[in-house]
């Protein structure tokens, strides 16, 4: 791939994971449907089956990632953020233009390929924000993953804040923010997305700057669910809503404070110190171009789960200049796409998050007719609720893992297995449909859901980050997978059977769910035995990456 020219310095990684902020809340724009669909059904006159096939399209487009995953190896972020821009503004100005009615008579067809088009930008911002960022952090790739994934998830808060305050509702002009808004809010940041020269050490300063970024966007989640309900509930004045927008906004520039700091108080700890990114990139040069990221001592008593005796005595003579051998990949370092595919750690990861995330979705896919069965009329407060846990989950995982993985060397699939199984009595509660119980178990599958999307840190440290981007997008497709069996056939088929038996299109008692709760209880149970398997399996992996009590990096290259 071509070479890309990396910022050196301390400074620029945070001001781009400042700008990593705003496009990961641009690349949650596929969850604002629900906000629009009510407008499509209305002004272009579908029905209920027709609704329900543009939201399968909106979550095709959304889980799209291959062709993403696979630019983020050729493509600078910024031209995969241009290419985001290009599918938003092309996807989302057809919509527009119809539900406006600018348009009249466009075919259904053409409306489900512009609703691809426009989520698949979704995938396009996320993959060139997160490979970037987990590339200019590696030493804290599980927190930098539970942040930018965590706002993603909250990103449908803030559409909706922005939906109910400022644009009064309107569906079109929503979908001319979308159209508009978000092209311009990306172009604004693209330049600042940059792969950085990480450093080779630990920063002391990093994990502080990373738990004021981790608090202030737990702050930001608590208020945008406050001003939701808020804005529900009571009717605000104009002034006050425009107050409220503003400190959203706010809110969403506080990660500038970081950068801002480093510039004004310099620290003695800086990253320009020796094995900092600064004077790394005087001494490397381009020496380290296809190096792989690990780097290995023979000193070192956990080799063993990395190399065999035979492939020790091979490197030692490579070292030595008297073999040059090319030898295939270790875990802990950089594998292609085609052998992932044939390593069984691999396949095991991907079952336990298609297990997880699978279960989770069906739950969030179908709350408000959980909520309405179980005898709840108005569901708002269980969508906040569980769109605020699940966002809690993302960032609790990052951070807790980052810890044990560090200080115990414990592999991050352990907290998946751990909250899996907190999925199974999570979903054997909801089978017993005890009074009031609903609002404890949305919250707990909210955040087991979460801890899901370890498998993201997972994936580069026992495959690398080279190309990671396919990689991850690959473990990704365990969502539309499971939503697909377990929610569209599994409890869909279920809740039909029962609401045809009370002879109602709209079935009412906790029987509607009853046993697909019991089968997710079954399904989260195999994700948790899988897990166990899995932390057997790589815990010597771990032991070895991290037994200095910090992953052992080489600093990388242009060839990102």
């Amino acid at each position: 791939m071509p070479k890309l020219v990396e910022k050196t310095g301390s400074r620029p990684p945070w001001v781009g994971l400042a700008a990593a902020v705003w496009v990961q809340m641009s690349a949650g724009n596929a969850s604002t449907f629900p906000l629009y669909s009510a407008a499509l059904k209305l002004v272009l006159g579908f029905n209920q089956q027709q609704v329900t096939l543009l939201g399968v399209a909106c979550d095709l487009g959304e889980n799209m990632g291959l062709l993403p995953g696979y630019a983020s190896n050729k493509l600078a972020p910024w031209a995969m953020l241009l290419i985001g821009v290009s599918s938003c503004f092309l996807g989302y100005g057809v919509l527009w233009l119809s539900v406006s009615q600018i348009v009249n008579g466009l075919p259904f067809w053409l409306l489900f390929i512009a609703l691809v088009i426009a989520t698949n930008s979704c995938s396009w911002f996320s993959t060139a924000s997160l490979v970037t960022n987990m590339r200019n952090f590696p030493m804290s790739r599980g927190s930098v993953a539970g942040l930018l994934k965590g706002l993603t998830g909250i990103s449908g808060a803030a559409f909706t804040v922005l939906f109910s305050v400022l644009l009064h509702h309107s569906a079109s002009d929503l979908l001319l923010f979308l159209t508009v808004g978000i092209p311009v809010l990306c172009l604004a940041v693209m330049y600042f997305v940059r792969p950085c020269i990480p450093a080779t050490g630990e920063d002391p300063s990093e994990p502080v700057y990373l738990a004021f970024l981790l608090g202030t966007s737990i702050l930001l989640a608590a208020y945008l669910v406050v001003t939701t309900v808020l804005s529900e509930v009571y009717s605000l004045p104009s002034v006050l809503r425009y107050v409220l927008v503003a400190i959203m906004v706010l809110c969403l520039f506080s990660p500038l404070a970081v950068p801002i700091k480093m510039t004004l108080f310099r620290s003695n700890a800086q990253r320009s110190l020796p094995g900092s990114s600064d004077n790394l990139a005087k001494e490397e040069g381009e020496s380290n171009q296809g190096e792989p990221l690990l780097i290995t001592s023979t000193s070192d008593p956990n080799l063993g789960a990395l190399f065999e005796e035979d492939d020790m005595e091979i490197l030692l003579a490579e070292g030595e200049g008297a073999v040059k051998k090319k030898r295939k990949p270790r875990r802990g370092e950089d594998f292609k796409i085609g052998q992932v595919f044939v390593k069984a750690d691999f396949w095991l990861l991907w079952f336990v998050y298609f297990l997880g995330m699978g279960s989770g979705v069906t739950v969030s896919n179908n709350l408000a007719q959980i909520g309405y069965a179980f005898g709840i009329k108005d569901t708002t407060i269980l969508l906040c609720l569980f769109s605020f846990f699940n966002f809690i989950g993302r960032l609790a995982s990052g951070a807790i893992s980052e810890h044990f993985v560090k200080s115990r060397t414990l592999p991050r699939t352990l907290w998946m297995g751990a909250a899996q199984l907190v999925m199974v009595f999570t979903f054997l509660l909801f089978y017993m449909a005890i009074d009031h119980t609903i609002y404890v178990a949305t919250a707990l599958i909210g955040i087991g859901m979460g801890f899901q999307f370890l498998s993201i840190a997972t994936i580069s440290e026992l495959f690398g980050l080279r190309h990671f981007g396919i990689n991850y997008n690959v473990i990704l497709l365990g969502n539309p997978i499971g939503a697909t069996i377990f929610s569209a056939l599994l409890a869909g088929y279920i809740y039909d059977k029962e609401a045809e038996k009370q002879g109602n299109p709209t079935c009412v008692g906790p029987d509607c769910f009853r046993e697909t709760f019991l089968v997710l209880a079954g399904v989260c149970g195999l994700g948790t035995l899988l897990t166990v398997i899995l932390t057997v399996r790589i815990r010597p992996v771990y032991q070895a990456l991290y037994a200095s009590g910090s992953f052992r990096l080489q600093p990388q290259s242009g060839g990102h």
